[in-house]
């Protein structure tokens, strides 16, 4: 190739590759916006299964049928009747996860002590870090508040009953299809007797199926 020719073809390229540029630039920037993230805010209260596994519905539904459950049984009219129509004192125990997934538990203790208070129809005491917390502070109070603002020890309601449970789940899978099934367990425990004066369950059944062509 002669001078000239090559001085010809040098020109071409440096005319073509600023127009190359901005084109690579235009498809990198298409690629990267396609595989972006788009964030929306949705209603908490809606109901959203993406995995199908236990999630915020679930625990809020679940608390709410095993609380119902346990109000509407007997024992809660023979304590009041003993008792001058007093409402009884609840706490809500300890509840296991046998399943083999990550169930966030204490957001469903919540869900319990919430359903309980919303009720009317029991007095709930703090539990587990939530009362050593209080009492750390009534301690601290002792110390370092006002000897007429201090709250005082030995003051605490005690419980008359305790919520338990468990928390299960089987699955049953078969190409793109799956079953999952959610089982809660609760008992509520007189602590006086150690009598077991309800015992009840609550049970989610979902069905999967994935789409066959990955999408």
């Amino acid at each position: 190739m002669s001078r000239s020719e090559k001085s010809v073809g040098n020109g071409r390229w440096r005319r073509v590759a600023p127009t190359l540029l901005v084109v690579a630039l235009f498809l990198g920037g298409s690629l990267a916006a396609c595989g972006g993230k788009q964030v929306s805010r949705i209603d908490p209260s809606s109901v959203t299964d993406l995995s199908g596994r236990w999630n915020d519905t679930d625990s809020r539904l679940v608390a709410n049928a095993l609380i119902e459950q346990s109000l509407d049984s007997r024992w809660l009219g023979e304590y009041t009747e003993r008792n001058g129509g007093e409402r009884p004192t609840v706490i809500v125990g300890r509840f296991r996860n046998r399943t083999m997934e990550h169930v966030p538990v204490n957001t469903f203790l919540n869900d319990l002590e919430r359903a309980f208070i919303n009720s009317g129809r029991v007095t709930l005491v703090a539990a587990g870090e939530e009362r050593e917390e209080i009492r750390e502070e009534r301690e601290d109070q002792q110390e370092h508040a006002r000897a007429d603002t201090r709250a005082q020890l030995g003051q605490e309601l005690g419980a008359d009953f305790i919520l338990q449970g468990e928390l299960q789940a089987i699955e049953d899978e078969e190409g793109d299809e799956k079953v999952v099934y959610y089982q809660a367990d609760a008992t509520l425990v007189d602590l006086q007797s150690n009598v077991t004066v309800w015992s009840g369950q609550h049970r989610i059944k979902k069905y999967i199926e994935r789409d066959r062509f990955g999408f």
